[in-house]
């Protein structure tokens, strides 16, 4: 029996995005199947336990190969019940079996490769559907690389030279939505150089958030929090303060100019709100409260304990 589709609006657009669900790891790329990173995955959905793991290689060139190369990851990752349906075109990702499937398993990972042809293959689809219902019903979903990148409601590609010097065109469009807060994520970050690409992104749509990912690096997303795993870092880059931009002329080839743009780079042991665009600790120190003070009454009875300051007169009378 197929999934039910239980998401009203077939996007995740009717669900809060701190609700309670699942968790979702946003993987970097180059992954170390020993690693910090990989081993939050695998601790967060009991792989080692024995919990069902599915994966899909859909964005990749050779989802066959991809298939068999992360079989031997998750196997030295210490994953014992994992399993890669072949989606390599739309038809299969209508498969009310693979869908089950996909809807009964404790984790479920999105290999690398084009997240384009990613979400061209599964979004709207009955495993696309499934992911989500997986997602909301608690299953914890993880992406590296294209897997990452396509996991966000605005998915970003493109718009960079490649490595035989041609520029790759841009795209900005539609993810699978499992990750809100108007995010836009890119990966393989410091590696590949791509802060002026996502400077550029956030400039010509100030309310979006870039998230910029290492690699062998997770962000870790429970509700409205997020945390950091792994050696590297995740830059974020929020644009909604820009005093000036000449975002208009870059597109046209015009050195890019930004003014009062707000980067920060998150590490290990320091969560992040999403929905505040700020590390927790910070916002924690805005809400301290004040030191408590007693404020005498003028007569001859308890004072009671306020946060204002005491009066002179009353501070005269407070004992040494």
């Amino acid at each position: 029996m197929p999934p039910r589709d239980s998401l009203t609006s077939g996007d995740g657009g009717s669900r809060r995005e701190d609700q309670k669900a699942g968790t979702l790891i946003l993987i970097g790329g180059a992954v170390d199947p020993t690693g910090p990173a990989f081993d939050v995955f695998l601790r967060a959905c009991g792989a080692r336990d024995g919990a069902k793991i599915v994966g899909l290689t859909t964005a990749s060139t050779d989802p066959v190969q991809a298939a068999m190369a992360w079989k031997d990851v998750f196997a030295q990752g210490g994953a014992t019940n994992v399993e890669f349906p072949i989606i390599d075109r739309r038809t299969r990702a209508q498969d009310p079996r693979i869908a089950q499937m996909v809807l009964e398993a404790s984790g479920i990972f999105l290999g690398g490769g084009d997240q384009v042809h990613l979400v061209a293959t599964l979004g709207g689809s009955r495993v696309g559907r499934a992911i989500k219902e997986a997602f909301v019903r608690g299953a914890t979903v993880c992406g590296t690389s294209a897997g990452a990148a396509a996991l966000s409601e605005t998915m970003l590609a493109g718009g960079e030279i490649d490595e035989e010097g041609t520029e790759v065109p841009l795209y900005l469009g539609p993810g699978f939505g499992l990750l809100g807060f108007s995010a836009l994520i890119d990966t393989h970050f410091s590696k590949r150089g791509r802060l002026q690409r996502l400077f550029r992104r956030v400039a010509e749509n100030p309310e979006l958030m870039g998230l910029g990912i290492d690699e062998n690096t997770a962000f870790v997303v429970r509700g409205n929090s997020a945390e950091v795993v792994g050696n590297g870092s995740v830059y974020f880059v929020d644009g909604r303060g820009v005093r000036f931009d000449n975002a208009e002329e870059a597109k046209k080839g015009a050195p890019l100019t930004l003014s009062y743009l707000r980067v920060g780079i998150v590490g290990a042991g320091y969560p992040f709100d999403l929905r505040a665009r700020e590390l927790e600790v910070l916002l924690g120190a805005d809400q301290r409260e004040e030191t408590p003070s007693v404020k005498g009454s003028g007569v001859n009875s308890r004072s009671a304990v306020t946060n204002s300051r005491p009066s002179d007169t009353a501070a005269s009378n407070l004992p040494d």
